[in-house]
């Protein structure tokens, strides 16, 4: 054989060689970051669903034991009781309200469970689950004043509300001077001591708050017509895991559990 052959040949066995290697990688290598790669639900990574929530959200989302405690809450025991029924684990990271969204748009988690609620500027950008709670907002005044009886009475008022929230929006339709706050725990306290009029928000968190706190010095002034309904918030690309997770909350419909964790916090059925 002469030198030239020898040469060719070995140029072919290398080139074979090198197309067998790049062909052969490892799952994690081959692993695609287009939604639905790897567990079927669409970037959940590692059977891990990364789920954000402030943790200071009574009775949502918050700390036992007065703070101390385990992460607990409605939400924290319906996202856990969804991801159970797919097989996942649950990896919770505590967001303040403000930041949650700016959160989800970066990537550092899949879903938002937290009481937020479906309104059309939301869903232009982002993607909800089915509804798993119901609940219209409310006005909550001083129990002594009668000078709020419905939301066109707020016209003038001060009330105490998170900037980035839906209430926010519907206390300054409603002509209010809003204060802002970082969530329900300090806007009822200044409706308490009287640096403001009011407070707009939803009906399950101030019934949780009255039955905590009573006698809590507080009263509902006025309900809006129609009822709120709250679900988990997911980026435009995670559509095979809305679809995961609205067929799990089916599931938990249906065999008695959300009504179960509903009235464990609520006292009645809140989720439909």
């Amino acid at each position: 054989m002469s030198r030239r052959l020898i040469a060719v040949t070995a140029l072919v066995v290398a080139a074979a060689a090198l197309t067998a290697c790049s062909g052969s990688t490892s799952p994690a290598e081959s692993s695609s970051t287009e939604e639905g790669a790897g567990d079927g639900f669409g970037l959940v990574k590692d059977g891990v669903l990364t789920v954000a929530t402030e943790g200071t959200y009574r009775p949502f989302s918050f700390h036992a034991d007065g703070g101390t405690g385990d992460l607990t809450g409605f939400d924290v025991e319906i996202i856990q009781a969804v991801a159970e029924k797919l097989d996942l684990e649950v990896e919770f990271q505590e967001t303040q309200w403000d930041a949650i969204f700016a959160g989800l748009d970066a990537g550092r988690f899949d879903v938002i469970a937290n009481q937020v609620s479906i309104n059309d500027e939301r869903e232009e950008k982002y993607l909800f689950s089915t509804a798993y709670t119901v609940s219209p907002g409310v006005i909550v005044v001083p129990e002594d004043d009668d000078s709020i009886s419905s939301f066109d009475d707020l016209e003038g008022k001060t009330t105490a509300q998170s900037l980035t929230s839906n209430w926010y929006e519907l206390a300054t339709e409603s002509g209010a001077t809003v204060e802002g706050v970082e969530g329900w725990a300090q806007a009822v306290e200044l409706v308490r001591q009287g640096r403001v009029d009011a407070t707009v928000n939803d009906k399950l968190t101030f019934l949780d708050y009255e039955t905590t706190n009573s006698p809590s010095g507080l009263k509902i002034a006025a309900e809006t017509d129609d009822a709120g309904e709250q679900a988990f918030v997911f980026t435009k690309d995670k559509t095979s895991l809305v679809e995961a997770i609205d067929g799990a909350l089916e599931e938990l419909r249906a065999d008695g559990t959300l009504a179960e964790i509903s009235d464990k916090y609520f006292g009645e059925d809140v989720t439909q």
